[in-house]
């Protein structure tokens, strides 16, 4: 007999894996300089944390949110569900994934932006994220531990039950969030990206927030651009190729305007 592992357990480390295997390729491809938003040494010359430490932040980040997550199932958890997730139509996946997204939405940019115009959280929590001047793939969650529970843990608990979604469900839900958060934060601009297709919010949009005047603007992740918009937050820009190759994304005015 084979070993069964619950959903629970599947929703809770699944993302988490491929959190780690989605950073190592966009980390490969990190190497080729005419894909990337900023120059290579950018990273080392403008960062102000060592990859190292990022390691350990996003590890430890990780450990809290699957003893929370196993948590919160076991809490919730019921025959019902089970039997839910065995029988939720293609419909009800589509109508739960698109409450979640914008449940997810809404919460991270009203903190996020709360996190930027309040001074003391800025300096003492989310000015930790902002020392990845230059962001790359594994930095997606760096954070500290405490804004990581207040973003990504409460956001992703409301997400989940305002939804309705199944812990099937939501291993799919998770690893697509998780995937999205990478993707924004990966410092590259590839050539047949669909998320750029389906997603202005992308690589660029979010890279335009980590300028040094760009804090400001762009709060919205991970998903859609529609809060910036309906808030006055929203900072267009334009995409521009570097002489010595790769791309820099300029806003398209002033951060004054």
């Amino acid at each position: 007999m084979g070993l069964a592992i619950s959903d629970e357990l599947l929703g809770t480390f699944v993302p988490i894996v491929v959190y780690w295997i989605y950073s190592g390729i966009y980390m490969v491809l990190g190497s080729f300089e005419n894909y990337r938003l900023h120059p290579t040494q950018d990273e080392a010359e403008k960062n102000l944390v060592s990859k190292e430490k990022v390691i350990k932040n996003v590890l430890l980040q990780q450990t809290i949110q699957a003893i929370l997550a196993i948590f919160l199932y076991k809490v919730t958890g019921n025959e019902a569900g089970a039997s839910k997730s065995q029988s939720s139509s293609l419909t009800d996946i589509a109508r739960q994934f698109v409450i979640a997204m914008l449940v997810l939405d809404t919460w991270q940019y009203f903190m996020h932006r709360y996190f930027h115009h309040n001074k003391f959280l800025y300096r003492h929590f989310h000015s930790h994220h902002h020392r990845l001047v230059v962001p790359y793939a594994f930095g997606a969650i760096y954070n500290h531990p405490l804004e990581a529970f207040a973003f990504d843990i409460i956001g992703g608990a409301l997400s989940y039950f305002l939804s309705g979604m199944s812990p099937r469900t939501s291993i799919l839900f998770f690893s697509f969030a998780t995937i999205k958060s990478v993707d924004d934060h990966c410092g590259l601009w590839l050539p047949g990206n669909l998320f750029h297709l389906f997603f202005y919010n992308n690589s660029a949009y979010h890279d335009v927030h980590h300028h040094l005047y760009g804090g400001k603007y762009n709060f919205s992740q991970p998903f859609f651009v529609m809060w910036d918009r309906i808030m006055g937050t929203y900072m267009p820009y334009s995409l521009e190729k570097r002489a010595e190759g790769g791309f820099e994304a300029r806003p398209t005015k002033r951060a004054n305007e």
